[in-house]
């Protein structure tokens, strides 16, 4: 999964989970946005929440990076997306591994 998974922060957090979901799975599936297909998307609560998508390929998401401003419109309301790589934590056993 190294590499091909983003974190996404910037949309509204009274957006039901699986509403949530379905918007980024749109916007991160057009090709305009630098998307393409979809393997997994979480919706994860908090505040702010945030989604970890990852994507069938790296360098989808290598792409995506590379656009600078992602906007979520839902409505008539735009909200600016905060798209980061996903560093997954690592525990003790796998950095003794390495």
């Amino acid at each position: 999964m190294a590499g091909r998974t983003l974190r996404v922060q910037g949309f509204p957090a009274e957006l039901p989970p699986d509403r949530a979901a379905d918007k980024l799975t749109i916007h991160f599936l057009r090709s305009r946005n630098g998307g393409g297909d979809i393997a997994d998307i979480r919706v994860l609560p908090g505040s702010p929440p945030c989604a970890l998508i990852t994507f069938e390929a790296p360098e989808v998401a290598q792409r995506i990076l590379k656009v600078k401003n992602h906007v979520l419109a839902i409505g008539k309301t735009r909200y600016p997306l905060e798209v980061t790589p996903h560093a997954a934590e690592l525990s003790p056993d796998e950095v003794l591994r390495g």
